[in-house]
């Protein structure tokens, strides 16, 4: 990933870490609702400044692109944001919003999430999916045996991970999402294969 969870490292044996990449994966790039067609793409952290700039983080793939899908909206698809960047920061950037001239402004716009049209982004090449593509779909082992379903997609800095409920458990199972382990992702029949290994599940 580059920010957290923004990048989701799909099935892969080798990896050529560089700045975020990785040779020979699959990615899933942005969070997002499974419910709508709004892929979220940042996040407002607060007021930058005392003239109505604020702080930005952005989940994108190549950060400065966020501006790119303007005008964002919010996560009721029902508030639109004209943002434009002006500099980079730590951990984001300053930005403007159109009619947001004041500190209080800004600050009221904390944790706003700023969501992109599904349409507005790029197409993706094969094997590469949006969060909300796999949340929601059937896990079977190899056998066809029905297992769970995807509930969440997570990542804490090291293997990106699939939180599957599984009927019957207390606990959801974690499964880490590696080619050798989930060899299968069908969208169309929305369901995907896995082959844990012995003790995982």
């Amino acid at each position: 990933m580059l920010f957290g969870w923004v990048f989701l490292r799909p099935p892969s044996s080798q990896r050529d870490v560089y700045r975020g990449w990785w040779q020979n994966e699959k990615r899933l790039l942005f969070r997002s609702d499974p419910m709508t067609a709004l892929i979220c793409v940042g996040m407002i952290a607060g007021a930058y400044g005392v003239r109505g700039e604020l702080r930005v983080k952005s989940y994108c793939a190549t950060p400065s692109d966020i501006e790119n899908y303007a005008p964002l909206l919010d996560e009721s698809g029902t508030r639109s944001f004209e943002l434009s960047l002006i500099g980079q920061i730590k951990n984001g950037f300053s930005a403007r919003i159109i009619g947001v001239e004041t500190k209080e402004q800004a600050d009221m716009l904390r944790s706003t999430q700023l969501f992109a049209r599904r349409e507005d982004l790029p197409a993706l090449p094969d094997d590469e999916y949006y969060y909300s593509d796999l949340i929601g779909l059937q896990v079977c082992d190899t056998g066809g045996v029905e297992i769970g379903h995807v509930k969440s997609v997570m990542n804490h800095g090291a293997d990106d991970l699939l939180e599957v409920t599984v009927p019957g458990a207390s606990d959801t199972a974690l499964i880490p999402f590696t080619k050798a382990i989930v060899p299968t992702v069908e969208l169309a029949a929305r369901r995907i294969v896995i082959d844990p290994p012995e003790g995982l599940l």
